[in-house]
């Protein structure tokens, strides 16, 4: 590749490892290196430049950092796929199905876990269950065009899931089936930097910007239905409110 021919190097030109860092970065910004493909080993970089493994490593390290790199354990270094931001209205209840269907946006999930469990002192609050009774755990990542942006853990009462198998991609529509789809939450969001598992997972790197969100879902009886922590990659998603001033309001304080 000419990318990493080691001709262009220059003894002047700065540190190395600066110099391919540019330009890796250059043939991103470009488009010579495309979002989703692979690049060589740092061994195989290493051999096409004529630069040491620590050199290359740095360089690619420092591109990971600034997310136009990712790395996936067992598979290697990737062009980041570009991230279209997305707004989230907070008035409005809807699943992650259905937020990205109407992007027209392709939704996959990768499950982590899915099954009868015993519930935590907090779901047993949330849920208002007791000591004897199990929750239904759906804990999967979420992603659109196949880009990893949220990591979704749900609990919810037996008696409203009984069997976890049957949501295959939207939680609301299994519950919509059985006639218990929420219509109203609280939604508690909060900022959070991301740990080890949690940055693997959404392909980020360890300790970048997230948001937790925390949900609890009513139906309209006022009967709980879920309690859902979830994650969402910081630099994906914007949640937007409207604001309005009160009907009794007099008019701006001066």
């Amino acid at each position: 590749m000419t990318l990493f021919s080691p001709d262009s190097f220059e003894p002047d030109g700065g540190p190395l490892y600066l110099q391919l860092h540019r330009r890796i970065a250059e043939a991103v910004e470009t488009g010579a290196l495309k979002p989703g493909q692979s690049l060589p080993s740092e061994r195989e970089m290493a051999q096409l430049t004529g630069l040491s493994r620590v050199t290359v490593r740095k360089a690619v390290q420092a591109l990971v950092q600034a997310r136009a790199l990712v790395q996936r354990r067992g598979s290697g270094t990737f062009v980041a796929p570009r991230i279209d931001r997305v707004e989230q209205a907070l008035s409005l209840l809807t699943s992650f199905s259905e937020d990205m269907a109407r992007r027209g946006k392709a939704v996959r999930s990768v499950w982590l876990a899915r099954g009868l469990q015993a519930p935590s002192p907090e779901e047993t609050m949330a849920l208002g269950l007791t000591a004897y009774d199990q929750v239904a755990r759906l804990e999967r990542v979420r992603l659109a065009d196949e880009v990893p942006l949220a990591i979704e853990r749900a609990a919810l009462p037996t008696a409203v899931l009984p069997d976890p198998g049957a949501v295959e991609s939207s939680l609301y529509a299994a519950l919509a089936e059985r006639g218990l789809r929420p219509v109203r939450a609280v939604q508690r969001i909060s900022a959070a930097n991301l740990a080890a598992r949690d940055a693997e997972l959404l392909e980020v790197p360890v300790g970048a910007a997230g948001l937790r969100i925390e949900r609890v879902s009513y139906l309209a009886s006022g009967r709980v239905v879920e309690f859902t922590r979830s994650l969402y990659r910081g630099d994906a998603y914007d949640f937007a409110a409207e604001l309005q001033i009160p009907a009794d309001a007099e008019g701006p304080q001066r």
